[in-house]
Formats: C-alpha cells, sequence, structure tokens
C-alpha cells in the first residue's frame, strides 16, 4: 500500500500537539529557575525535594490514595458482577440496564458532579471523602465494565461446563476455573480505574469538602507563582506514575486474552 505524506505528517503534528506539553513538562521542572519560560537556565532536583516537604502536599496524596484504592475496590468488584452477569446469563430488561451503566462515558463531568451534589444535600448526606468516592465509581464503573465484560467474552465456556459435568458447583466453578482466567482483566481493570480516580479533578472539586485532594490541591497552588515549579515536579512524577500503571494494566489486558485464546483487537497502548 502506498504511503500518504501529507497523512504522515498529519500525524506527527497530531502527535507533537498532543503530547509536546507533556514532554515539555520534566524541563521545567529540572530547570533551576521558579520562572516558566525559555531559554533553561540549568539543572536542578530542588523543585522535587520543595514538593516532599510540603506537609499539605503529603496529605492531599494520602487522601487521594485513598480514594482511589477505594473507588478501583469498588468499581473493579461491581465490574465483575455487570460483566458476568451481561456475558453469561439472560434476564430482562439486560440491555437497558447494562446502557445506565456506560451513560457516564458520554455524559459531561460537569453535568454529573452538578447532579450528585444536588442530590446528595437534598438527602442530608455531608460532603465527604465518601462522597467523592461515590462519584468517582459511578465515572469509573463504565471502564472496569467494558474491560472485565471483554475478558468474560474470551473465556471459554467448555471449561465452565467441564467442571460442571465432574461435579463442581457453580461457586466453586467461578472460583476454581473462571476467576483464574479472567484475573488479568480484574487486575488490569482495577489499574485503570485506579489511574482515573487518582487524576479526576471535576468530581473531587465538586464533592469534596475540607480535605485536601491531590488534583484540586495543584490547581489551587498554580494560584501561587513561587508553587508552579514544585508542581511540575509533582506532575512529571504523576505522568510517569500514569504511564507505568497503563503498561501494566495492558500486559495484563493483553496476557489474559492470550490465557483465554481470544484475539486482541486493540486496546489502551
Amino acid at each position: 500500500m502506498k504511503r500518504s505524506p501529507i497523512l504522515g505528517a498529519y500525524a506527527v503534528a497530531y502527535l507533537l500537539f498532543l503530547y509536546g506539553p507533556i514532554l515539555i513538562l520534566p524541563l521545567f521542572a529540572f530547570n533551576d529557575s521558579r520562572i516558566v519560560a525559555f531559554p533553561l537556565s540549568g539543572f536542578t532536583t530542588q523543585w522535587f525535594g520543595e514538593m516532599w516537604a510540603d506537609a499539605n502536599l503529603r496529605k492531599a496524596l494520602g487522601n487521594s490514595l485513598i480514594i482511589a484504592l477505594s473507588t478501583a475496590t469498588i468499581s473493579t468488584a461491581l465490574g465483575i458482577f455487570a460483566a458476568r452477569s451481561s456475558v453469561r446469563y439472560r434476564w430482562p430488561g439486560k440491555a437497558v440496564v447494562m446502557g445506565m451503566i456506560m451513560v457516564p462515558l458520554v455524559l459531561p463531568e460537569m453535568i454529573v458532579a452538578m447532579a450528585l451534589l444536588v442530590v446528595l444535600l437534598t438527602i442530608g448526606v455531608p460532603l465527604s471523602i465518601f462522597t467523592i468516592i461515590l462519584g468517582h465509581v459511578l465515572i469509573c464503573m463504565p471502564f472496569a465494565v467494558a474491560i472485565l465484560t471483554s475478558a468474560f467474552q474470551s473465556l471459554d465456556k467448555s471449561l465452565e461446563e467441564a467442571a460442571l459435568d465432574l461435579g463442581e458447583t457453580q461457586i466453586s466453578t467461578f472460583q476454581l476455573i473462571v476467576l483464574p482466567l479472567v484475573m488479568p482483566g480484574i487486575l488490569s481493570a482495577f489499574l485503570i480505574t485506579f489511574t482515573i480516580s487518582i487524576d479526576e479533578f471535576i468530581i473531587a472539586n465538586f464533592l469534596g469538602k475540607g480535605d485536601p485532594i491531590l488534583s484540586v490541591y495543584i490547581f489551587g497552588q498554580f494560584r501561587f507563582p513561587a508553587k508552579v515549579p514544585s508542581m511540575l515536579a509533582l506532575g512529571t512524577l504523576l505522568v510517569l506514575f500514569s504511564i507505568c500503571m497503563l503498561a501494566i494494566a495492558e500486559y495484563f489486558r493483553r496476557r489474559g486474552i492470550a490465557k483465554t485464546g481470544g484475539k486482541d483487537s486493540g486496546g489502551f497502548l
């Protein structure tokens, strides 16, 4: 097939526009100047030390880890039930229910956050880390369900039938046969939802109260020019962390597909 130089140039320009700012981020994180501008002044790791010395930042990071771990655990657990029932069983209204689960993928997060805020205040639920977790579970569930549905669809049903024929119960078959085979998909869903939760800003900003959250804290610190270099250092670490998490998730996703004998139709990387 003949290659088009115009399409190639467009692809390069698109990638530079998309990832250029991320590639520039570490340059200023190691730049020996509080002013974010070219030319660079020199090399320093001062901003990383200044970042870690910030007690409020460490507290915000701790709160975000609690939220992300809770969100990933709940979203993955609920996603297992939803994906399993969607792939394996027939029940009235399945299409409608599964469609409603996936709706947050297409709804603007601003609308979801405002709706959740109104509902929670109306029923008298105080805003806290718990309400942020509720919001994050709502927006992370579709991602978990999509990944786990693919994992369950790749599973050979004859393996379950053989286990049942040999005297295993539905529960023991799920524990001994199904769960180990879809475990890469479960780990992939957990890592993806964890990454989405720890990076999420809008819901955390709307549903939080008082307790510092990492994404909200970073946004607030950009009002102070002296804090910008340390926030760029933190951003560099978060980018590396997100890339590692996504790479691990993609590895487990592909491993799961290969383990069940399915075909890879594309993924995150």
